[in-house]
């Protein structure tokens, strides 16, 4: 519930950006009516090379404090905007939503959709590659520095101010490219989740998560503004209305909370919540199955690790020696995931 109340607030303050009347038709829709008719907004919109996005870019994401510079994601860097690519010692075009996932190229059109493509650090974008979006991993040291960026095998964890950021980029691929004229892209919750460049990406469950955990900040409606006025003319609707992507993907359900992508396991709400300095989970695992349950803290940093086989289980999670705040909780196996959250409060 508190996060609804943010993403209400955030609507209150986001109205004065939004062109009267651009939503128009939205209201009441949830699921798939409500992503169609998002889709049938946004798309058809004005699309440039892709060597025009060095100067597209230098404006959409340029430093409010250093106008010479842009401000790469992933790293938050600023950096002298005239020094594009520069040899490899530069910075260069990251695509978000990944060209491979659905061979998306760099012709006018998805590849070049300035709505998810950012500046980013050659060396950073290079280790992040094509990766799935999760939780996880190392942390990712560039030759420049630290990031706060964690990586494994497949998947890319950003640092905890472009997680919304990433997220909103996917959603809105998914919701303007819908295989009308072009690639049909989707989220899954799994990775990898495109090895043969299906037209693919996750973790879906992890980038809903984040984008509740992270809303749009100034800078990200910002840059909206600037696509939709001076480039695309058109808007990415997940920054103007971050309740959205509940009413698409859970628009029956009861707890706006709930992350559940497939319904293989039985995960209860935990009791009670909010707690102290304990709280009881419940869960079930299909029988001849097997599953691991997680609990993380909102920088995603793993506190619990265990594995389950089929069967009814109950988890007493003592938290006396942790900080108040959000935590998720997710039951999963290689192919699916249940997150739900909890808060701790002293």
């Amino acid at each position: 519930m508190r996060y609804i109340l943010v993403l209400l607030f955030l609507c209150s303050l986001l109205s004065a950006q939004i062109p009267e009347g651009y939503y128009d038709g939205t209201e009441g829709l949830t699921g798939e009516e409500l992503k169609e008719a998002l889709h049938n907004i946004i798309k058809d919109h004005v699309c440039f090379s892709y060597a025009s996005l060095w100067d597209i870019l230098k404006d959409t994401d340029r430093d409010p404090d250093n106008p010479d510079n842009v401000i790469l994601i992933y790293t938050g860097w600023s950096v002298d905007a005239a020094q594009e690519y520069n040899e490899g010692n530069g910075w260069n075009r990251e695509h978000v939503w990944a060209v491979s996932h659905g061979n998306l190229g760099t012709g006018m059109g998805a590849g070049t959709d300035v709505h998810h493509i950012r500046p980013c650090d050659i060396s950073v974008n290079s280790a992040r590659g094509n990766k799935d979006f999760d939780n996880g991993g190392v942390e990712y040291i560039d030759p420049d520095g630290p990031t706060g960026c964690y990586t494994t095998t497949y998947t890319w964890e950003p640092r905890d101010e472009d997680k919304g950021d990433v997220a909103r980029m996917i959603f809105y691929m998914v919701v303007r490219y819908e295989g009308v004229g072009g690639p049909d892209l989707e989220m899954v919750d799994y990775a990898p989740s495109a090895p043969n460049n299906e037209p693919f990406h996750g973790v879906f469950s992890t980038l809903y998560e984040w984008h509740l955990a992270d809303p749009p900040d100034d800078r990200e409606i910002y840059r909206n503004d600037v696509i939709y006025h001076n480039y695309q003319q058109n808007r990415n609707p997940f920054i103007d209305h971050p309740e959205f992507a509940t009413l698409i993907w859970f628009p029956s359900s009861n707890n706006d909370d709930i992350v559940d992508i497939s319904p293989i396991y039985y995960l209860s709400q935990n009791y009670p919540n909010p707690f102290n300095p304990s709280t009881t989970i419940d869960f079930r695992i299909k029988d001849g199955d097997s599953g691991f349950f997680e609990i993380f803290n909102l920088k995603g940093q793993l506190i619990l690790l265990e594995e389950f086989k089929s069967g009814k289980h109950s988890i007493n999670w003592d938290a006396d020696g942790y900080p108040s705040g959000i935590y998720f909780y997710s039951l999963r196996s290689p192919s699916t995931r249940q997150t739900r959250k909890m808060i701790l409060l002293k």
